[in-house]
């Protein structure tokens, strides 16, 4: 009971004790407010405002310094424009027979064999077929023939109709082999490497050897491209910019489902397959906007997949790599 009575003794001293410091220090907090709210700390508040103050005038007037300098740089090297439908070149024309005009070497090459050799060769063919049933209609009718003829053999009508079919196809085989021969040449080792990757349902491009950065292209809404003077279903939010006269390794890969890349003016298609990779080489030769489509069914939008290549000097190609995310010319890239 003695222990327990001394217990209680020594806790109640030391909780007075505690009491008492808490008291004390109480004037002492109070006291440090005063201090800080005092006329002497206010005066030194004052004098320091005019200091910050000053401080923050300077950074204001040399940010606005800045921006003034950077307008100033800014209208001197002015962001990238874009082509306007008048540089439109490549697209199709409503009540237009025939090709798009071309603007490869291989279109050109392709259009030239389409005038020349086939288009002909046919008329002649089909003209050639039709004189001949006139000729037998009217000539062997039962009227005028009343005793048919029963010749069975013709020995000088059977090597004609062998050899010239055979002359025919080797006219028509030599310029299609070198059209297909030219179609898959091998891009050589400087060419410009362009991925074009195909999603469900839009397109992105991605530049490898400009720092690998992608461009994702989709079709612009309708009265957007109306007010702007572009072809609706036709135009997209952002183009492929490519350089021109500069050889093109076009490389094509199906993200989801095959796709394929086609660009009728460019005399260009090739299949984007899922698991691999597909590439032909492409030169353009003039500046210019180009459009093309999706050319395999792909899904429910397949037909909301239009292409767009805007085509630029190389000067001008180099300026709008710089002003993507990530663009570097090669020039930057071997630096």
């Amino acid at each position: 009971m003695k222990f327990g009575e001394f217990a209680r003794k020594r806790l109640q001293i030391m909780a007075f004790v505690a009491a008492t410091m808490t008291v004390l220090g109480v004037p002492t907090t109070g006291f440090a407010q005063d201090a800080a709210t005092s006329p002497a700390n206010a005066a030194v508040t004052v004098d320091e405002a005019p200091v910050a103050d000053a401080a923050e005038a300077d950074g204001a007037d040399g940010a606005e310094a800045d921006g003034a300098d950077g307008a100033e740089v800014t209208e001197s090297a002015p962001a990238f424009d874009y082509y306007g439908p008048e540089m439109i070149k490549g697209q199709p024309e409503a009540g237009a027979l025939g090709f798009q005009d071309q603007y490869t070497d291989d279109g050109d090459y392709a259009l030239w064999m389409h005038d020349a050799i086939l288009l002909p060769l046919i008329t002649i063919i089909s003209l050639f077929v039709l004189a001949l049933l006139l000729w037998v209609v009217v000539r062997y009718n039962k009227r005028s023939n009343t005793v048919p003829s029963r010749t069975s053999h013709n020995t000088l009508i059977e090597v004609i109709w062998t050899i010239v079919p055979v002359l025919i196809l080797l006219a028509i085989a030599v310029p299609s082999i070198t059209l297909l021969a030219n179609q898959y040449k091998t891009a050589p080792e400087d060419a410009i490497t362009i991925k074009a990757n195909g999603y469900q349902w839009y397109w992105g491009y991605e530049y490898i050897d400009n720092g690998g950065f992608e461009v994702i292209s989709n079709m612009k809404d309708e009265a957007d491209a109306l007010a702007e003077g572009l072809p609706p279903q036709l135009a997209v939010d952002n183009r492929m910019v490519v350089p021109v006269g500069v050889p093109l390794r076009i490389q094509t890969f199906g993200k989801d489902v095959i796709h394929s890349f086609g660009i009728p003016s460019l005399w260009f298609k090739i299949d984007a397959v899922p698991g691999r990779i597909n590439e032909r080489l492409l030169t353009i030769d003039e500046p210019g906007i180009y459009y093309g489509q999706c050319m395999e069914l792909c899904g429910a939008r397949h037909g909301y997949m239009p292409i767009a290549i805007e085509a630029r000097p190389l000067a001008e190609y180099n300026a709008w790599v710089q002003s993507q995310p990530g663009g570097m010319t090669r020039a930057q890239i071997e630096a």
